[in-house]
């Protein structure tokens, strides 16, 4: 019993040291430009999925079917989300183009991912991602606004959001973003 605790022990002080050595050795290309090995890209997915899950298991989801939170949302994701996540009749950006990894086109990933977890993503962000936590200067019935939208988006077609646009231009109340 000894012998596998030593043995546990040595391997264990082993992969540290390797993983610090390769850590300074500079070897690995962080350029965005430089796509990940399919195992690390593996890794990183499947750790950031599982995270997520985990987080967002606990929240409750308000109703979300209100069209001023849907129309509110939308502000929200027009000004601050299109570049990265594209918006209906979009193919690509300057910024969308040149992230690794590439941002979820949205109108095709919220149909396969629950509310809560949209609005722990929205609200906390993903390290490594270019994500931002949007929480640090959104409060939580603006996020929720955001999720509607987003409920929303995979329906809409570009005719659709550009009338939605167009309002939004319109509304001398409008609060601009950035």
């Amino acid at each position: 019993m000894k012998i596998a605790i030593k043995t546990f022990a040595a391997l264990v002080l082993l992969s540290m040291a390797t993983s610090l050595a390769f850590a300074f050795s500079g070897f690995y290309d962080v350029g965005a430009d430089h796509p990940e090995s399919a195992f690390s890209r593996w890794l990183l997915t499947t750790t950031r999925d599982h995270s997520i899950d985990r987080q967002a298991a606990g929240i409750t989801v308000p109703p979300l079917t209100d069209p001023k939170l849907v129309d509110e949302g939308f502000e929200h994701y027009h000004e601050m989300c299109t570049g990265c996540h594209l918006a209906p009749g979009m193919d690509s950006s300057e910024i969308h183009a040149g992230l690794d990894p590439q941002p979820p086109v949205l109108a095709e990933l919220v149909p396969h991912r629950s509310p809560a977890r949209l609005f722990w993503v929205i609200k906390h962000g993903v390290k490594m991602t270019g994500m931002p936590a949007w929480g640090s200067t959104h409060d939580d019935q603006m996020i929720w606004a955001m999720v509607a939208f987003l409920e929303r988006l995979p329906t809409l077609s570009p005719a659709e959001y550009h009338a939605m646009e167009q309002r939004l231009k319109g509304d001398p109340d409008h609060d601009t973003h950035g």
